[in-house]
């Protein structure tokens, strides 16, 4: 007889999933309402792709296999792929509670579909099954403060899955032991009958088995339900809609209405988007952010897993649904007592970030990071004027010189007066203005990259021109830095030049300025074409306009720059560059391309000094020794003066050469 075929068996059975239902409904409406809390964010656009993307990530989970990663995102995937089979077992199970031999449509013991689904659903269940035993030998066996956190929370969730499928094989064991094979198709079943028969359960016996695991799974489920709100598996309900409300214009800051903003940055829960707190719901501490910082694998106190862990203190504790939560501070206090900015989050923690955005990258679920670092930095040094000595003296620099080394702006074109370069407004037809940036002009490994360029162009016939004293900083560092109402002025300035000469087409060699001007000027009414030298350069060198024939022999790897990669995706044009000079041979090195490790300039990092840790440009020089190259390739002015600073630094100049890659072109171009 089903459970629920008596009248007590019934009422109790409505009377749980009426309690279960009641709690879940609550608990996600608080967690709602804490959601709304949260600032605007506009996140309807794009609807196909946002759908296609989510049935890629969520669905698909491909983020889960990159790498190292690929065993632990396969132990994830099949859990997760089995949840979903089984969650149809799950509604027959609930509707079975009301109908017996409740199925849905095409789904019954006795279609081909429904006796397809049983065969698949034990599968998954065995797998399943397997994968929360693998899980839990992992947690077991990995060493203490590494990327996963060892919590009671994950013990509990593991064991509720394992039960959830153990009860079920139990139930599906008792009812083909009791109404036969046929009756349920189930192969899982009819093995568990046999090991029934074996061991003597039959008639009564299975009949009290049967209802005990049946009960037992209701109350599994239900509570398992109920649980999720409350700890950090909430990714089970939240991922799909973060993965679904993703950015899709990651390369470009939030800006502020400097005008009419009251406050500005973020120090309480109001100053975050609702898409802030959606991502602090999402995270799972896997730990992969955590992984690829730079600022954390070189001891500083940034670690991107830590900065969600703590927030979610800091909003439960604000909004409690639970006891524990109420009393689960951050910062080393109570969580709804301290302001995020210099309180829950730490300043040291903040400053310690390059916005390179490898935790973003490695995120299987998309969580953003940078928009909250950086705003909590705009809080410190527009509200409170907290920032590093070093930043002040940048600020001021490209305040009154418009360049953060603080160098006269009337020197600015000084390295192209023997190059023969006409001002923008004196090259009639001009293909495109060359936006040699703050570092081309005034720091002298920079200045011979811009030479070389310069000279690319006129070997290859390019009509181009230059703003000469008229360029100003882009404001980059300025605003990642935190100090928006610099960088707008410095932008604003910049686009009313580029808007007086009717500028349309940018080449620039600097990916900080090439990422600022393409993607952020934007929002300030600069809308121009934008692209980075590398990919101009290697143009030039399909069409044959420029024609490297010279053999240099020499080993050569390259550094994927931050700016340059993962924020704007250029990875072939550098290395296309690479391949067509002869005599080069190309050397990968370890962390490239999406998973390249950070030089340690971004995020204004370039401004202020490294005390905390080993340095961040050594710990990449590692990996270029490790390669054997001969020369180091940089396609970014920050990349070449941090590494080339490096290679000083460890007294590697005889063996490892840092350059940029248009210089290695140039010396491969007979004269």
């Amino acid at each position: 007889m089903h459970p629920t075929q008596s009248t007590v068996g019934f009422i109790l059975f409505c009377l749980l999933l009426a309690a279960s239902t009641g709690i879940f409904v609550y608990f996600m409406y608080r967690r709602y309402e804490l959601l709304r809390r949260g600032k605007p964010d506009r996140r309807f656009d794009e609807i196909g792709r946002r759908v296609r993307e989510t049935l890629l990530y969520v669905f698909g989970q491909k983020r889960l296999f990159k790498g190292s990663y690929f065993l632990a995102g396969v132990l994830h995937a099949l859990i997760f792929w089995g949840f979903l089979v089984v969650s149809i077992n799950t509604i027959h199970m609930i509707g079975g509670g009301f109908v017996e031999g409740f199925h849905l449509p095409y789904l019954g013991s006795r279609s081909r579909l429904g006796v397809f689904y049983v065969f698949l659903r034990d599968i998954f269940e065995v797998l399943v099954l397997l994968m929360v035993l693998a899980a839990a030998y992992r947690r077991a066996t990995l060493p203490p403060g590494g990327r996963i956190t060892r919590s009671w929370d994950a013990v509990l969730i593991l064991s509720l899955i394992g039960a959830l499928m153990g009860t079920d094989f139990i139930i599906n064991g008792t009812e083909t032991a009791l109404r036969g094979y046929a009756a349920t198709r189930s192969p899982a079943g009819a093995a568990m009958a046999g090991l029934y028969r074996a061991l003597g359960v039959q008639g009564t016996g299975l009949q009290v088995l049967y209802g005990t695991a049946w009960w037992l799974h209701l109350g599994v489920l239900l509570f398992f339900l109920d649980y999720l709100p409350v700890s950090k598996h909430f990714h089970v309900i939240t991922s799909l809609p973060n993965v679904f409300f993703k950015n899709f214009h990651k390369n470009a800051l939030p800006p502020i209405d400097i005008e009419n903003a009251e406050t500005f940055g973020i120090n309480k829960i109001e100053d975050l988007t609702w898409k802030n707190i959606l991502d602090v719901y999402t995270c799972t501490e896997c730990g992969r952010c955590q992984d690829a910082c730079p600022a954390h694998f070189t001891g500083k106190p940034l670690n991107p897993k830590k900065i969600n862990e703590d927030l979610r203190h800091y909003l439960y504790a604000r909004e409690p649904l639970v006891p524990w939560e109420a009393g689960n501070g951050a910062g080393g206090g109570s969580g709804a007592d301290l302001p995020l900015a210099g309180g829950v989050i730490h300043e040291e923690t903040l400053w310690a970030c390059t916005t390179c955005g490898a935790c973003e990258e490695q995120c299987p679920l998309f969580i953003e990071f940078i928009d909250r670092i950086v705003g909590m930095r705009r809080h410190l040094v527009l509200m409170e004027s907290r920032f590093p000595e070093q930043a002040k003296t940048a600020f001021r620099n490209m305040e009154n010189t418009s360049n953060p080394w603080g160098l006269s702006s009337d020197s600015r074109a000084d390295w192209a007066k023997s190059l023969g370069v006409k001002h923008i407004s004196e090259e009639e037809d001009g293909e495109i203005l060359y936006w040699i940036g703050c570092a081309g002009a005034f720091e002298d490994r920079n200045k011979k990259v811009a030479t070389s360029v310069v000279r690319l162009l006129q070997k290859a016939g390019v009509k181009f021109g230059i703003l000469g004293n008229e360029e100003g900083c882009t404001g980059e560092s300025a605003r990642r830095i935190g100090n928006e109402y610099l960088f707008q002025m410095l932008a604003r300035a910049n686009i009313e030049t580029l808007d007086r000469y009717k500028v349309k087409k940018i080449l620039t060699h600097c990916p900080h300025c090439f990422n600022t001007i393409k993607n952020e000027y934007l929002q300030l009414g600069g809308n121009y074409q934008v692209v980075h030298h590398t990919e101009f350069i290697a143009e030039l060198v399909e069409q044959g306009r420029l024609k490297p024939t010279k053999p240099l022999e020499k080993a050569v790897t390259y550094h994927d720059s931050c700016y340059l990669g993962r924020h704007n995706g250029v990875y072939e044009a550098p290395r296309k560059i690479l391949k067509s000079i002869p005599g080069v041979k190309m050397v990968e090195l370890k962390r490239n391309r999406k998973n390249s490790f950070c030089c340690g300039a971004g995020g204004g990092r370039m401004w202020m000094e490294e005390n905390i840790g080993t340095r961040v440009n050594l710990a990449r020089l590692e990996e270029v020794v490790a390669s054997k190259a001969q020369v180091l390739g940089t396609a970014c002015p920050f990349c070449l003066i941090m590494l080339g600073d490096g290679v000083k630094q460890m007294g590697k100049e005889e063996s490892v050469k840092t350059v940029d890659l248009v210089q290695l072109l140039a010396e491969a171009i007979e004269d």
